[in-house]
């Protein structure tokens, strides 16, 4: 299939994308329905604009979404991403026409606000559950980070608060969720490789 598409991977089943907004949940109503309880009964939304294609989480799912095992809020689709909604996976096909990957990538580095070092070192924190795991986890809690950073809870939680600002993250569930993922999407903290991020422990 030659139009932008996403092809189940356990059945093979494929969803062509031919609006420009197609919902994806296990409700009624959605325009790709997904028999599977990991889903939430409105999921996420995939939307072309342009020659670009993105998911958008809606932040009403319990499992989130994930591209390439990564949970995202917003992310920018290139041809072979895979997308996950909870547990069940779909493929990315049919975009290779419509944009360079080149430009797609770099579509993906979403400008990020200007970080402390230490709102920086907050954020690796709260990331690291997600980033250390291909499924998809809560992020650490502000006792967590303060154990990490041998600091005070309170002060995490002044950090976290001016990072829901400097992130726009509205008031609301799932808070410390939704900014990681933003984090996660925009790139500003990423996983260490294995071997790297063990040598951080030892020196630890």
């Amino acid at each position: 299939m030659d139009t932008p598409h996403l092809r189940l991977e356990d059945s093979g089943e494929t969803f062509a994308l031919t609006g420009e907004l197609t919902t994806v949940g296990r409700g009624e109503g959605v325009d790709i329905s997904l028999d599977d309880p990991s889903v939430s009964r409105l999921h996420a939304e995939v939307i072309r604009r342009g020659p670009y294609v993105y998911v958008s989480d809606l932040g009403l799912s319990v499992n989130g979404t994930r591209v390439n095992g990564r949970p995202v809020g917003k992310r920018v689709l290139i041809e072979g991403d895979v997308l996950s909604f909870g547990t069940c996976r779909t493929r990315v096909g049919g975009l290779a026409g419509l944009a360079t990957v080149d430009d797609t990538v770099e579509l993906r580095r979403i400008s990020a606000p200007d970080l402390t070092r230490r709102e920086h070192e907050v954020l690796t924190a709260l990331c690291r559950p997600a980033l250390q795991q291909d499924a998809f986890v809560a992020p650490a809690t502000a006792h967590e980070i303060a154990a990490e950073l041998v600091v005070t809870e309170a002060a995490v939680k002044q950090h976290l608060l001016r990072l829901y600002q400097k992130f726009r993250i509205g008031e609301g569930v799932n808070r410390r969720a939704r900014l990681a993922n933003e984090v996660i999407s925009a790139g500003v903290v990423r996983p260490l490789p294995n071997d790297v991020e063990a040598d951080v422990r030892r020196a630890g």
